[in-house]
């Protein structure tokens, strides 16, 4: 095999990769030009004003946010992500047997736990 065909070969086996590159990037940066082009450009001191929901600011934006927010938002996501290991379970449940039965029921009474010790500390509050 020469190297002419070995560089077509490599070519048309990349060639929808390529081709999918460029027509993303040209998408990208055809809608810039295209949205900078047909944009209106009457600056007035009302559009360049501060916006928040129609009235105007009474504090600081850059307040920052409860320490509970965070951990609220912590545990969703945590907890979330333990409920979604029981889809592959039961997927596979025929599978697994006994055993499998033993482990999940290990790993909820794990996430049960964790749920009560946040429940008694009041992470799961919204005050």
């Amino acid at each position: 095999m020469s190297g002419f065909e070995l560089l077509l070969e490599y070519l048309t086996r990349y060639f929808p990769i390529l081709l999918f590159t460029f027509v993303a990037l040209a998408f990208g940066v055809v809608t810039l030009i295209l949205s900078y082009l047909v944009q209106p450009k009457y600056p007035e001191s009302e559009k360049l004003s501060t916006y928040e929901c129609g009235s105007e600011p009474f504090s600081d934006a850059r307040m920052p946010f409860p320490v509970r927010y965070y951990i609220f938002a912590m545990l969703f996501v945590i907890f979330d992500i333990e409920v979604i290991f029981l889809y592959p379970w039961a997927v596979v449940f025929t599978k697994i047997g006994l055993i499998g039965l033993i482990e999940m029921l290990v790993f909820i009474g794990l996430f049960l736990v964790a749920y009560v010790y946040a429940w008694r500390k009041g992470a799961l509050e919204w005050d």
